[in-house]
């Protein structure tokens, strides 16, 4: 179902896993990495999209420090995965990536084209939201959305949290609420990288419930 291909964005040149579903696509989404690169668990999200009838795209961010980086979830990938998205520079690189992914969907048949990110890629959703013009946005407990929470969304977006994740405090969640009532914030008794099953917290309650309000968003705002 998925392939290899090549992104050229202002920010140069990266790699990029394609999903293309059975027959004629509804739309298109692009799926952001969390830190720890387009590995299993974001090809395995893409080729879900694809299943569900869209053209999925996770564009592979880390090949602009260098190709195939690809981590697991250990403490020292965690920290290896940080160094990378702390890099200067790194975060605008990536919305430049983003905006390459849109327009590599469009030019390949997607009239719309969402967004959807997981922890470091959720924030990267919120400010492709802010910042671009997809047709649809959905953040998956993005850590720094509250320090961009003053940019306001142009498009249509949800975000999901988790209620016992400690990146990530409630306090905080309540905050964008107030400070973007047009945007639709769901929380979940669930801990931070809930949707990941190959994480030790993933909560497949939490998870299903979550992915049924994105399909249910995507088809609304793309397909």
């Amino acid at each position: 179902m998925g392939e290899d291909i090549r992104l050229k964005s202002g920010a140069g040149e990266i790699g990029a896993y394609l999903a293309t579903p059975a027959g004629t696509p509804k739309g298109g989404i692009v799926v952001i990495q969390e830190i720890f690169g387009v590995n299993h668990h974001i090809r395995a999200v893409t080729d879900k999209f694809a299943a569900e009838g869209y053209l999925a795209l996770a564009p592979c961010f880390f090949d602009h420090i260098k190709p195939g980086i690809e981590l697991g979830y250990t403490p020292d990938a965690i920290a290896e995965g940080r160094g990378y998205v702390m890099t200067p520079g790194f975060t605008e690189k990536a919305v430049q990536d983003v905006e390459a992914a849109i327009a590599e969907l469009k030019k390949r048949g997607a009239k719309k084209v969402g967004v959807t990110g997981f922890c470091w890629g959720g924030t990267i959703t919120w400010l492709a939201a802010t910042r671009l013009k997809p047709d649809a946005a959905i953040a998956y407990y993005g850590g720094g959305i509250y320090g961009a929470r003053d940019e306001k969304p142009s498009v249509p977006t949800i975000m999901h949290f988790g209620d016992k994740d400690m990146h990530i405090p409630m306090t905080h969640v309540n905050e964008l609420r107030q400070l973007h009532p047009g945007v639709t914030i769901y929380d979940y008794p669930a801990d931070h990288g809930f949707h990941c099953d190959e994480r030790g917290s993933y909560d497949a309650a939490a998870s299903q419930q979550a992915y049924a309000r994105t399909l249910d968003f995507m088809a609304k705002h793309v397909g």
